[in-house]
C-alpha cells in the first residue's frame, strides 16, 4: 500500500521516514525511522536510529524556515526565523488619503513630520509602531500607537494592495516601509483609538500639516 498527500494541484508527497518522539517528564528524545512495504503491501516503520542535528537542518530547510546568513545594518533591531524587527527615524514623509472624504482630500498627497517608528513582520504580516523618543530602542523601551489609518489595536497593517517585495529579509526592509508609505490611508482599523488629539484622527494631521503642535 502506497501512502501518499497532494499538496496544491502539481505535487504528490510520499511517505517515506517518520519521525517518533519519547518523553519521560521533561525530557524528550527522538528516532528517525524508514517507512517500509510489508508483502502484502501494509506498511510499518524500520528499526529507529537517533535524530541527528544535520536531519533537523535539512527537514527545516525543507519546511523553508531556514534563513539565509546576513550581514544586519544597524536600523535592524532582531532577526529570526519567524520575523524582522526594524526602526526608523524621525523625519518628513510624504503622505497620501484616499477614502473620497472632504476633509481627507485636503489632507491627501503632502509632506507631514512623523514620529520615530518601529515596524515588525511576521511571516507575510507588516505591524508598526512609534517610538517616543527619536532614538534607537532598547529590549526596555516602551512602545507606542502608531497614528495611522489601516492598522488595528496591535499595530497589525491591512495591507491591502499595498506593493511590498517578495521576500522578507533584512535588505528589503525598506521596501516593506516604503510600500507602507506610498499606499493610501482609507480607514480605522476597527475600534482603535489613535489620538487623544480633539478633533481626531484627521484633526491631528491637518494641525500637523499645518505645523501646529498635536
Amino acid at each position: 500500500m502506497n501512502i501518499h498527500v497532494g499538496i496544491g494541484d502539481n505535487r504528490s508527497y510520499a511517505l517515506k521516514q517518520a519521525v517518533l518522539l519519547y518523553q519521560d517528564g521533561s525530557s524528550t528524545f527522538a528516532t528517525l525511522h524508514d517507512v517500509e512495504s510489508g508483502q502484502e503491501g501494509a506498511p510499518y516503520l524500520s528499526a529507529g536510529q537517533s535524530v541527528t542535528a544535520g536531519f533537523l537542518q535539512k527537514l527545516a530547510a525543507g519546511l523553508g524556515a531556514n534563513v539565509a546568513a546576513e550581514i544586519l545594518p544597524e536600523h535592524v533591531l532582531a532577526r529570526t526565523q519567524e520575523l524582522i524587527v526594524w526602526w526608523s527615524c524621525a523625519q518628513r514623509r510624504l503622505m497620501f488619503f484616499g477614502n473620497g472624504n472632504e476633509a481627507t482630500k485636503k489632507l491627501n498627497g503632502r509632506m507631514y513630520p512623523h514620529p520615530a517608528l518601529v515596524f515588525m513582520i511576521i511571516g507575510n504580516e507588516l505591524f508598526v509602531r512609534a517610538l517616543g523618543e527619536d532614538r534607537r530602542p532598547t529590549a526596555d523601551t516602551r512602545l507606542k500607537g502608531a497614528p495611522y489609518w489601516n492598522t488595528d489595536s496591535h499595530g497589525r497593517v491591512c495591507v491591502g494592495s499595498m506593493r511590498v517585495p517578495e521576500e522578507v529579509s533584512a535588505s528589503s526592509v525598506s521596501g516593506w516601509q516604503d510600500g507602507f508609505f506610498a499606499s493610501e490611508f482609507t480607514h480605522p482599523g476597527g475600534a482603535v483609538h489613535l489620538t487623544t488629539h480633539p478633533s481626531g484622527f484627521l484633526g491631528l494631521w491637518a494641525g500637523i500639516g499645518l505645523g501646529r503642535a498635536a
